[in-house]
């Protein structure tokens, strides 16, 4: 299946869909690396596993949906069957999520729907809560609202600072989010009528992996 990710940073979820297919453990074809910033160290990624790349960058566009028909316009040539969203700092417009539905996936670093938006990991030790974790996800129109696919659970660490919990919920996402992807790629998990479906079967919540 092709796929194409957008990045708008360092890229480490990249890095893990680079390795894996690379490794063959992912049976998909990159087929298009997007930044919607040029300094982004994901591009440079990208190159260096010879993936083409493209960027384009939000402040020569007047609102959102012009920036978003340009990046549409842009993917469209590379015909990716899947867009993988892997710290792309960009709000998508409702256009953008309608004209790709059901092919858009995106990670979050929290359990959904506990802690959407920012600021997962500070908001979790400040509730004192005993597990975090990452979830995979569908894109919808509602800001990390789209139902999970996946998600990997840790334990919360006595005494461990924001930074250290960040790390360890990352590197659980560099595992649940390729999964997330070849359950999409093998047409396992599909989102039909605002809802994920695994197997052709209702999923009711996201499927969980304890990594504790």
């Amino acid at each position: 299946m092709k796929a194409a990710i957008l990045v708008s940073g360092s890229g480490t979820n990249l890095q893990s869909f680079i390795d894996q297919v690379a490794d063959k453990r992912l049976d998909l074809e990159i087929v298009l690396v997007f930044s919607s910033r040029k300094d982004a160290y994901g591009l440079t990624r990208a190159s260096s596993a010879g993936i083409q790349t493209a960027c384009i960058e939000h402040g020569d566009y007047e609102d959102r949906e012009l920036f978003d028909r340009a990046v549409a316009a842009k993917l469209d040539e590379s015909e990716p069957e899947l867009i993988i969203l892997a710290g792309f700092m960009r709000i998508l417009s409702p256009w953008f999520v309608r004209r790709y539905a059901g092919r858009i996936l995106n990670i979050h670093p929290a359990l959904l729907p506990r802690y959407p938006g920012l600021n997962t990991h500070v908001r979790v030790l400040e509730a004192g809560d005993e597990q975090h974790g990452s979830t995979v996800h569908f894109v919808t129109e509602e800001l990390d609202g789209g139902p999970g696919i996946l998600a990997g659970r840790i334990a919360v660490k006595p005494g461990e600072t924001a930074d250290e919990l960040q790390a360890r919920v990352l590197a659980v996402e560099h595992q649940i989010y390729p999964q997330a992807a070849q359950l999409f790629a093998d047409g396992r998990m599909r989102l039909k009528d605002g809802k994920a479906y695994m197997d052709g079967e209702l999923l009711g919540d996201p499927v969980v992996v304890d990594y504790s």
